[in-house]
This record gives structure tokens, C-alpha cells and sequence, in this order.
């Protein structure tokens, strides 16, 4: 069962430095795992229309990138912090605006109580851990100003996932699953990265 290979392999680091922000990587427990995913408001400044997972950045009076987390999943999704088993965190990722995301994995019933908040999410939805292990990368279009750009994706319950929401499930297949997903290494690669988000950032 996946949830207990992720219970077995997932810890938190013993040292880790507060992140810009954090996000919350909810699965359910069953035998069919689920991960909790949102689709942002189309009317947000960063990242609209984009597929995430609950998320946020650092408040003044969080203490800890697990509270980010949990607080910003409550925001947005009203997922009730209690309700979720924290079985450990992700390596460190940095989103294409700079700032450093702290991945947070957590288990949650199969049958939740879900609200969207309208302000930033359009959608919230909940896509196969399966089916996303199973499913092969293809190409996403990112428009830039002169020319059209493809990052690999992930197509789920008619949602493309790519970007940074895709490099950490990437990273939970690795460090969660021992499973080393097919990805294209140049569009991984940092130093592409780097090039591709300041040109993202015009």
C-alpha cells in the first residue's frame, strides 16, 4: 500500500531553515491514495489558473514551516489541521519568483469536509497517487512575450500539472516512494531553471 511505503520512507529533516514559503502535500488514507491538489484563482497575481497544493507564505507569526503549511491549507481549503498525520518533509524547492518552498507531507481521511476559499482558489480536487505515478510527462506550452516555451507536465482530472507543483511530486515519488519517474533532464536541470524563471519574470 503506498501510504505505508510513504509512512516507512518519509521523516523530517532534524535541521531545516525557515522557508519564504511552505506547502502542504495531503493524501488520503485508502487504498486508492489521493492527493489533495487546488486550482489558484484566475484573478490572483502570482501563479493564476495555475494547479498547486495548499500553500502560502511565511506570516510574522508562523514559527515554523509545518505551521505555514497547515495554515495556509486551513485558509484555503478549511482542512481542519487536526485532521492531518504529518509523516515528514520534501527538500527544499525554489518557486520561479525566488522565494524557497518547503514541501510538508501529510496523511488525511478519504472523506473530508473541503471549502474553497473564492479569493484564491477556483478548484479543489483530488488526483490518483497512481494514476500520477503512472501517468508519462508531456509538453506544456508557457507563452513568453516572443516566443512559446514547453515544460514538462502532468495531465490529471483535466489539469495539467508543471512547474514547481510537478518538481515536487517528482520529489515525493524519490524521496516517498523510492521511484524514480521518467522526467526530461534538461528542462530539470538548475541552471535551465534559473535562465527560463528570469526570462518568466520579464
Amino acid at each position: 500500500m503506498l501510504t505505508k511505503v510513504l509512512e516507512q520512507r518519509l521523516r523530517f529533516a532534524r535541521r531545516t531553515r525557515p522557508a519564504h514559503a511552505a506547502v502542504l502535500i495531503a493524501i488520503t488514507q485508502e487504498e486508492d491514495p489521493k492527493v489533495l491538489l487546488t486550482r489558484r484563482s484566475l484573478y490572483l497575481n502570482n501563479h493564476a489558473g495555475e494547479v498547486s497544493f495548499p500553500g502560502g507564505k511565511r506570516d510574522p507569526t508562523d514559527i515554523s514551516n509545518i505551521g505555514v503549511a497547515l495554515r495556509e491549507a486551513w485558509e484555503e481549503t478549511a482542512l481542519n489541521p487536526f485532521d492531518v498525520k504529518l509523516l515528514g518533509d520534501l527538500p527544499m524547492q525554489r518557486a520561479k519568483s525566488g522565494i524557497l518552498v518547503k514541501p510538508i507531507v501529510g496523511l488525511i481521511p478519504s472523506q473530508v469536509e473541503l471549502i474553497a476559499q473564492p479569493s484564491e482558489i477556483d478548484r479543489i480536487f483530488f488526483a490518483s497517487l497512481r494514476e500520477l505515478l503512472d501517468t508519462q510527462p508531456t509538453p506544456h506550452e508557457v507563452q513568453l512575450p516572443h516566443q512559446s516555451i514547453y515544460f514538462p507536465s502532468l495531465q490529471v482530472e483535466d489539469e495539467v500539472i508543471w512547474g514547481l507543483t510537478a518538481r515536487i511530486l517528482i520529489s515525493l515519488f524519490q524521496y516517498g516512494l523510492n521511484v524514480q519517474k521518467s522526467w526530461p533532464f534538461l528542462l530539470n536541470s538548475p541552471t535551465f531553471q534559473a535562465k527560463i524563471f528570469k526570462r518568466l519574470k520579464g
